[in-house]
C-alpha cells in the first residue's frame, strides 16, 4: 500500500463547518470489521451497542486557546500558534512572519521575547514580566478550530470545541470522536456496567495534516505526549484479564494505548505510564491494547485515517466512507461517527 490509496474525493458540502445543535445528536456508522456489515444508528445509541463488562476509554485533554496576533517593533503584525503540551518542551509556538532571536513583541500590551528560533516557523516564546505564557493565550487567545472549517472561531466553538469532561490543558486540536459524549450517555453505560477508564494525550495539529510523501516508510510521525494513571492502567489489566474489551474512544486514545501496550501488559504493581506516542499506526498493524474503535470521519491522505483502516480494514472502511458519503454524513471534526467492532 501506499499514501495515495488513502486518497479519496471529499465534498465540502460534507465537512460539518458548525457543531450539531444539540451536542451527542449526531449518526454513528456501526461497521464490524470481521463481516463489513453495517448499521447506521445515533452516537447517543453508543450504549446499545456496549457489554457489562466492557472499558471505555476517554482522553480528558483540555483545548487551550492557542491563536493569538502580536506586532513587532516595526509595527509589522505576527500570528503565534501555540503548540500542544509536551512533557520537556515549553512556550513553543508555530508563527506565521519574520521573527530572529531577540525580536520583541507586544500583544494585548504585554511584551514578549523571541528567546530561541527552534526550527523552520517554530520558536520559543518567553514573557518578559515572567508570567506564564498560557495565561497570555488563555486570556487573549482565539479557539484553534481546523482550518478546513473555512471560518473564523465564534463564541459556540469556546464550548463545543471541547469536550464536556476536559481537565488537563494542552492540546491544539479537539480529540474530536469525543465531542458529542454527553453525561447522560456515560451515566447510561456506568448503568449497564460499562467501566470508564480517563488518560490524557495532548492533541497536535500534526494529527489532522495530510501525509505529503507517498511512503509509508518516508514519513516522519509527530510527536503526543500521553499519561496514563495508574488507576486506568489497572482498569484495562483487569478487563483484558477478565476478557472483556477496551474501547478507544478516539485515535488519540488509541495510539497512546498501542504505544503504551508493552508496559501496561508487563509493568510490575501499579503504576501510571507517560510517554511520547510517535506511533505510526497502518494497514498491517496488530493491534495489542484496543478491542473497539469510536471515532469521526477523517480527512483524506491523514494518519487517523490510515490507522482507522488499520483497525477495520481498508477494504470495509472504503466501503463505509462511500456509503456515509452517499447517505450524507457529515465529516471530519463536528461532524458523525463511526463505532468498528
Amino acid at each position: 500500500m501506499r499514501v495515495a490509496d488513502f486518497d479519496y474525493e471529499l465534498p465540502e458540502e460534507s465537512i460539518a463547518k458548525y457543531p450539531p445543535l444539540e451536542r451527542g445528536s449526531t449518526r454513528l456508522l456501526v461497521l464490524n470489521r470481521q463481516t463489513g456489515a453495517m448499521q447506521h444508528a445515533r452516537y447517543s445509541d453508543l450504549d446499545a451497542f456496549l457489554q457489562p463488562g466492557d472499558l471505555l476509554v476517554l482522553n480528558n485533554t483540555r483545548v487551550v486557546r492557542a491563536r493569538l496576533f502580536a506586532r513587532k517593533t516595526t509595527g509589522a503584525n505576527i500570528e503565534l500558534m501555540l503548540l500542544e503540551k509536551h512533557e520537556d518542551e515549553q512556550n513553543l509556538v508555530l508563527y506565521r512572519g519574520r521573527l530572529k532571536k531577540g525580536d520583541m513583541l507586544l500583544a494585548h500590551a504585554h511584551e514578549l521575547r523571541v528567546a530561541k528560533l527552534v526550527a523552520d516557523g517554530i520558536a520559543r516564546i518567553e514573557r518578559v514580566d515572567g508570567g506564564v505564557l498560557t495565561d497570555l493565550f488563555e486570556t487573549f487567545g482565539g479557539v484553534p478550530i481546523p482550518p478546513y472549517l473555512k471560518r473564523d472561531a465564534e463564541e459556540l466553538d469556546r464550548e463545543r470545541y471541547q469536550t464536556f469532561f476536559a481537565a488537563s490543558p494542552g492540546s491544539v486540536a479537539a480529540p474530536t470522536a469525543s465531542l458529542n459524549m454527553t453525561a447522560d450517555l456515560l451515566n447510561r453505560l456506568h448503568c449497564k456496567g460499562v467501566a470508564i477508564a480517563t488518560m490524557t494525550l495532548h492533541v497536535g495539529l500534526g494529527t489532522f495534516l495530510p501525509i505529503r510523501v507517498e511512503s509509508f516508510d518516508q514519513h516522519v510521525m509527530h510527536r503526543e505526549f500521553y499519561a496514563l494513571p495508574a488507576e486506568s492502567v489497572a482498569k484495562i489489566r483487569n478487563i483484558k484479564a477478565a476478557g472483556g474489551r477496551v474501547i478507544a474512544v478516539g485515535t488519540t486514545v488509541t495510539r497512546a494505548l498501542e504505544h503504551a501496550a508493552e508496559r501496561i501488559k508487563h509493568i510490575e504493581g501499579t503504576h501510571s505510564i507517560t510517554g511520547e506516542a510517535d506511533i505510526f499506526i497502518y494497514p498491517g498493524y496488530q493491534f495489542q491494547s484496543i478491542d473497539v474503535l469510536l471515532t469521526n470521519f477523517h480527512a483524506p491522505r491523514s494518519t487517523v485515517l490510515m490507522l482507522t483502516a488499520a483497525f477495520a480494514g481498508a477494504h470495509h472502511l472504503r466501503r463505509a466512507y462511500a456509503e456515509a458519503l452517499a447517505d450524507d454524513y457529515a465529516f471530519l471534526s463536528y461532524g458523525d461517527s463511526m463505532l468498528i467492532y
